[in-house]
């Protein structure tokens, strides 16, 4: 890996700004805002864990990369920037479902449309990454025919943000007042 492009800052950039503005949107917009933090702070937390260690573990798929300080904290870049795909999905679905608490009620269609957005989202991200250089796959890395782009970054957009939603949503209703974290608009 040779490291990030200044270009690959752009659309994690663009990232932040999105979910920056649909927070706000739907802070605005609904009530019971106390569970509605709380779960997003949960999504981000659990997200960082989830997509760190999947990064860490997949370092041995891309050339260049060794155990040490410089490669963890560039997995810690790289989290970073995965947490705001996984909170742009859970903002953008909140906002097309009219519901902050979507992800309390996961349904066979709402899985599908997040597995096929996340399945998009990152074959789009990789084949951008892998065309500007950003990294490369070693020999070891098995590839999928669509965008040839590497297996373990499509499953990881598909399988972290469900993971991550589920498991906030779960230590949300434990917390307390999950319960009642129901649509609740204005």
């Amino acid at each position: 890996m040779e490291g990030l492009k200044e270009t690959a800052l752009i659309i994690p950039g663009i990232a932040l700004t999105t979910v920056i503005i649909l927070y706000v949107h739907l802070f605005k917009h609904f009530n019971n805002r106390g569970v509605f933090k709380r779960l997003s702070y949960l999504i981000i937390a659990s997200s960082f864990l989830f997509n760190f260690a999947w990064e860490m573990f997949q370092m041995p798929l891309y050339q260049g990369m060794t155990l040490n300080m410089s490669t963890a904290m560039l997995c810690g870049v790289a989290s970073i920037a995965d947490v705001l795909m996984v909170l742009l999905l859970y903002y953008a679905f909140a906002v097309i479902y009219k519901d902050p608490f979507w992800v309390q009620h996961f349904t066979p269609t709402r899985i599908l449309m997040l597995v096929v957005v996340g399945a998009i989202g990152a074959i789009l991200a990789e084949m951008l990454h892998l065309s500007n250089g950003s990294w490369k796959y070693s020999q070891s890395m098995p590839i999928i025919p669509i965008g040839n782009v590497g297996l373990s970054p499509f499953l990881q957009f598909i399988i972290v943000p469900i993971l991550s939603y589920r498991i906030s949503s779960y230590f949300t209703k434990l917390i307390g007042h999950g319960d009642n974290a129901v649509t609740d608009c204005k």
